[in-house]
């Protein structure tokens, strides 16, 4: 019980200081053979920066000529920077990648895209196989991303949209980047880079301070190895505070957590091993030794076992952490790790706590201990328990004052607090647990033999099944709480979910501007359609812009003066202003509503409406009719006002807050949906209006069912040699994290649960021996041994299970309860937490006890023995 939490806290203590780089390290790992990294800030100005580039900060008063001063944005410009004979080599890093393999769009990569030909990139990768891409059409794939593509070398891959085709050259991988992703040349990269490159400088001398300030000046970022900072460094860590002071608190409270989790697993040991102690304690007292000097023999165990737990403990957590060193690289931290080491403070402190918590397994039997009666130790009788009721007046005022602390922090947003409630209420409910097994023990009367013994003998010796039952309802009760809140916040999120498009439309959209290239034909799509769709209906997709590339301008609508929300939600409120925003009917809806929309424009007659918004047919012909009479349709109803619906024009920067370059009001209508996007359906008639070109961007498709993941990959196959195509349909959940969550903290507890019922109904065994010889005199039958087990370890499961969910629900209840109450005064306003009962959880750990029962049934000698009683 004490070597594997060690064993735990070491690996996670060791694997993090090996993942955590050496600032020497990581220039290596991020420079290879240059001299330095640079960044650009555009449009910032002179910055100042820390002097290993992590934090940088504009400079607070520019220079007059800021603004002549043009931004540095290719690597010509970069060198014109740098002294003479500089040069740079450009990298792209992290920019999503999408490929198309055997019938399937692989979206979840990232891609790197840099000359590894040239001298700069040596020493930056890694090679396992093959060659680096030398040209455009080349291509190489990390571990990770060969894996999940399912390609070997000389194997073609290409872009998502088709633009794009290479042959796999090489497995490479970065060592900071172990996560799935491919590797491409410059010339090679499917569309320009919207990620801003860094450039790889090799400069005739080493860096000075006055070149790394021109570089600050110019508004760039340098990363370089130095030896003396220059003055634009400013401190490295700018903010520190709160978050890292909550950070610690949530550590310390979940080690909390953990060593009471660990103390009353290993406390009843020490109980049955102090019991079947007693006479030589007893042999202590009567040679002179006095209370303390009892207590410092019982506590003396709980150093030892402690000391040599911590030693070996450590010791196979360090051994465990280095041969696993490759998988926790590439499975859990996704980058290569540092140098072998340990963390020799992180140690110092788990082994401290190691023995910490053997001193309070063996503080409460060491406590005992001393307050025995010392006739009947020499004797070996047993000396019936005292029990007090201000342990239980101590554990309840315990759990009432953490569910108020829990409460307040859940008002508060501290998580810090609510765990420390938690702790404290956990706290109270382990005082209260031996009154409650007294208690419960006083059902045995109305039992058969074998579970009357069970619950006599875990209310004669609390002192080992109370920590034996804390534990298992520690353990439980932290199941259901995690879970009931995984569940809730699982059912907020369902219910806040709103789909981009109904789930059984599809829409297939050129991934180029309109005008460049038509769409293919409609003969061309139906035939795909109809196999892999089941389509009902194909509609063109029509879409408006302005001219010369389309994209110059945008389409909104204004909503009404009357109507729109005084307050704005990206700006703090005052709780005053918060409850009167609450109450005013145009703040009313979800917050999205607040931040100003963005519509997806289509131009359309009304064939379409039903494939993007999901309208009846009453809706529809509404709608059609606006359609018909020059209007436009779109489904926020609070841009209408009767009837009629003003449109807007924007040009240039700004988006929606930019100022229109044209309004015309013409007649409204809106379309009520759940979908999660905003359309405005214009008639052809308005656009002409407003001065649009119309160009055809695609089709508008009925499937006959909900589309799912697979059938749109097959599609997306059928109609790939008809161009750049892109092919959307509703946003699908599959099974959520959470479930995979539930069942994790479901099988801690049960791990937990059936532990400590093993080791609670072995020791009642080891203690019972002599009730156990008495049943075999009366003539009691093998099989009672067995069922006196399997009771045994029922009341352990039973009664900390049970006591464990009913805590975890409360727990839960009172969280979920107070962030409701802050959400219910708060605006935007957002949707309360509903009460979900975890099911799948709470059908595993009710299903737990039975399997420890049985498991303590089937793995206890029948045999009852017959020994000589003393006593």
């Amino acid at each position: 019980m004490i070597i594997l939490p060690v064993l735990a806290l070491t690996f996670v203590a060791v694997s993090t200081d090996m993942a955590r780089l050496t600032p020497a390290e990581e220039l290596d790992r991020r420079l290879a053979g240059a001299d330095a990294e640079l960044r650009v800030m555009p449009d910032l100005g002179p910055i100042r920066q820390s002097a290993d580039g992590r934090n940088w900060w504009p400079e607070s008063a520019a220079t007059e000529d800021t603004e002549d001063t043009a931004t540095p944005v290719s690597a010509e410009d970069v060198v014109a920077l740098l002294p003479t004979g500089s040069r740079v080599l450009p990298i792209v890093r992290w920019m999503p990648f999408a490929a198309w393999v055997d019938g399937r769009v692989h979206d979840h990569l990232a891609a790197t895209v840099v000359d590894l030909t040239d001298p700069l990139a040596r020493g930056l990768t890694r090679i396992h196989t093959g060659r680096v891409p030398a040209s455009a059409d080349e291509i190489t794939v990390n571990p990770a991303a060969q894996r999940q593509l399912g390609v070997a070398l000389g194997d073609q891959l290409s872009a998502a949209d088709g633009s794009r085709r290479w042959t796999v050259v090489g497995v490479v991988e970065f060592p900071e980047q172990l996560s799935p992703a491919v590797i491409l040349h410059p010339a090679g990269s499917p569309s320009e880079p919207f990620v801003e490159p860094v450039f790889l400088a090799d400069l005739p001398g080493p860096i000075t301070a006055e070149l790394f300030a021109q570089l600050n000046a110019r508004g760039v970022l340098v990363t370089a190895r130095l030896t003396t900072p220059p003055p634009t460094v400013i401190e490295s860590e700018q903010h520190s505070g709160l978050p890292a002071d909550e950070n610690l608190g949530i550590g310390l409270l979940l080690g909390g957590l953990g060593l009471l989790e660990v103390v009353l697993l290993v406390g009843p040991a020490f109980a049955v091993g102090v019991r079947r102690r007693r006479r030589e304690l007893a042999l202590v007292a009567v040679a002179g030794g006095d209370a303390a000097q009892l207590r410092r023999v019982v506590l003396a165990d709980g150093v030892v076992l402690g000391t040599i737990g911590a030693s070996i403990g450590i010791a196979l957590g360090v051994g465990v952490a280095f041969a696993t060193r490759p998988l926790v690289e590439q499975f859990v931290f996704a980058q290569r790790f540092g140098g072998y080491r340990v963390w020799p403070a992180a140690l110092v402190v788990i082994g401290l706590v190691a023995v910490l918590a053997g001193v309070l397994a063996a503080l409460a039997p060491a406590w005992t201990a001393a307050r025995q009666d010392v006739v009947a130790g020499l004797a070996g009788r047993r000396t019936p328990p005292v029990h007090s009721r201000r342990w239980l007046v101590i554990g309840v005022l315990l759990a009432a004052g953490g569910a108020g602390v829990a409460a307040l922090g859940a008002v508060v947003t501290r998580q810090s607090i609510i765990l420390g409630g938690l702790l404290i209420g956990e706290l109270g409910l382990v005082f209260a647990t031996p009154t409650l097994v007294g208690m419960v023990a006083r059902l045995g009367r109305f039992l058969p033999l074998a579970p009357r013994i069970a619950l006599r003998d875990a209310s004669r010796n609390r002192s080992s099944a109370a920590p034996a039952i804390s534990a298992v309802m520690a353990a439980v009760a932290g199941s259901v709480a995690l879970g009931l809140l995984l569940a809730s916040e699982q059912a907020r999120n369902e219910e806040r979910y709103r789909p981009a498009l109904p789930d059984r439309s599809v829409l297939v959209t050129l991934n180029e501007a309109p005008g460049k290239n038509p769409p293919p034909a409609l003969d061309k799509i139906t035939g795909p359609a109809r196999e892999h769709l089941d389509a009902r209906a194909i509609v063109p997709l029509l879409s408006a812009g302005c001219l010369p590339d389309f994209t110059s301008c945008q389409v909104s609508a204004t909503l009404p003066a009357e109507r729109a929300c005084p307050w704005r939600a990206d700006q703090p409120l005052s709780e005053g202003e918060q409850r009167w925003a609450r109450t005013d009917h145009r703040c009313q809806g979800s917050p999205d509503d607040h931040y100003g929309p963005y519509f997806r424009v289509a131009v359309d007659d009304g064939r379409a409406l039903p494939i993007l918004t999901g309208a009846g047919p009453d809706e529809v012909a509404a709608a059609t009719a606006v359609l018909r009479a020059g209007g436009a349709v779109l489904t926020d109803p609070r841009y209408v006002l009767d009837g009629r619906l003003e449109l807007r024009l924007l040009r240039g920067p700004g988006g929606d807050l930019a100022e229109p370059t044209r309004t015309l009001e013409v007649p409204g209508h809106a379309l009520h949906n759940e979908l999660g996007g905003d359309w405005l359906v214009l008639s052809r008639a308005a656009a002409d209006r407003l001065g649009l070109v119309t160009g055809h961007i695609g089709w508008a498709i009925d499937a006959g069912a909900a589309v799912e993941p697979d059938r749109r990959d097959q599609f997306s196959a059928a109609i790939r040699p008809l161009g750049s195509l892109g092919v959307e349909i509703s946003d699908t959940r599959g099974r959520s994290d959470s479930v995979q969550l539930l069942l994790l903290l479901a099988g801690v507890s049960a791990v937990v649960t059936v532990g400590a019922a093993g080791i609670a109904t072995g020791l009642a065994a080891a203690e019972g021996r002599a009730d156990l010889s008495t049943l075999a005199a009366v003539g009691a039958g093998p099989a009672v041994r067995r069922l006196l087990s399997l009771c045994q370890a029922g009341v352990i499961a039973v009664l900390g299970s049970a006591l464990g969910i009913v805590a975890g629900i409360g727990a839960a209840i009172i969280v979920l309860s107070f962030t409701n109450q802050r959400y219910a005064a708060a605006w935007p306003i957002e949707p309360g937490y509903p009460l979900v009962v975890p099911w799948l959880t709470l059908g595993v750990l009710v299903a737990v006890p039975l399997v420890a029962m049985l498991g303590a049934a089937l793995f206890t000698r029948s045999r009852l023995p017959v020994e000589r009683r003393l006593d």
